[in-house]
């Protein structure tokens, strides 16, 4: 039985939390609004963004996750959640003598400035070139100065119950598609659940994976097919950037992952599209 704290105990982290637990090991969750933590997982409050916001932590941690969630979308908010958040966790647990075996990170593959519909893997190089991506770099450099072992993941588009935008988008014919096509790579929330379980099992985990399904595609395949199977007109093109609207046009590889041992629950958007839209009948 291992003792495992969550750092950044969201949608995500209660998903893990709950597997973790069911699996008879200790888990607390942390995040600034405790009684959303859900049990079986054990509620701490505090605030990894804040030097003093970080309360006296359980006892012999074997097991940390890091998953920050900025409340916006600007450079500030990335530093205060990501660099100051790692910063102050990795203090917290030197100064109280813990002594993890294993630290897990959640990234983006927002790290990757790639623009042309390339492949990317985990030995391509990250060159950000905004300042999402730029933040999560640095998180990551300094869990990688960490003393204890670290592990990255950096995922693609999460999408599922409760983030649901390109859903809706289609449904109230507000999607526009860029042309030329810009490439996008995405998982499925379950699977982001599912590939962090499953980087708390493995004996020797690599240091970097890239989280993200089987099927990168252009985005006008995935709003064209989920017009579709709406019934609904497909939406319109329009002349875009080569980057697209945040800077991005690539296909990451996931073969890392599926080397170490991981089935994905949904391997394409098809089937976890259809997940959602059956369930929602």
């Amino acid at each position: 039985m291992a003792n495992v704290l969550i750092a950044g105990c969201g949608d995500l982290g209660n998903g893990v939390g709950e597997a973790l637990a069911s699996q008879g090991h200790r888990v607390w969750g942390l995040r600034r609004r405790p009684e959303h933590v859900r049990p079986p997982v054990q509620a701490l409050g505090g605030d990894f963004s804040r030097p003093d916001g970080l309360p006296q932590l359980p006892p012999g941690l074997d097991t940390v996750y890091f998953i920050a969630t900025p409340g916006r979308f600007d450079d500030e908010a990335y530093r205060l959640a990501y660099v100051e958040g790692m910063r102050n966790l990795l203090r917290a647990l030197a100064d109280q003598g813990q002594a993890p075996q294993r630290l897990i990170m959640v990234s983006s593959s927002s790290v990757y400035g790639v623009t042309d519909g390339s492949w990317v893997d985990e030995s391509t190089p990250a060159e950000p070139t905004g300042f999402s991506g730029s933040r999560l770099l640095e998180a990551e450099e300094l869990l990688r100065s960490a003393p204890w072992p670290g592990v990255v993941i950096r995922f693609g588009g999460i999408y599922g119950p409760g983030r649901n935008r390109m859903l809706r988008k289609v449904r109230g014919g507000e999607a526009v598609v860029t042309d030329p096509p810009q490439y996008s790579n995405r998982i499925h929330r379950d699977d982001c659940v599912g590939a962090l379980v499953h980087l708390f099992g493995l004996e020797q985990p690599a240091p970097l994976y890239l989280g993200v399904d089987s099927h990168p595609c252009p985005q006008v395949e995935l709003t064209d097919w989920l017009a579709e199977r709406l019934g609904l007109p497909r939406p319109p093109r329009t002349a875009g950037p080569a980057g697209g609207i945040r800077g991005s046009n690539k296909r990451c590889r996931n073969d890392r992952l599926v080397a170490s041992g991981y089935r994905f629950r949904y391997p394409d958007y098809r089937a976890g599209y259809e997940a959602i839209l059956s369930s929602s009948c």
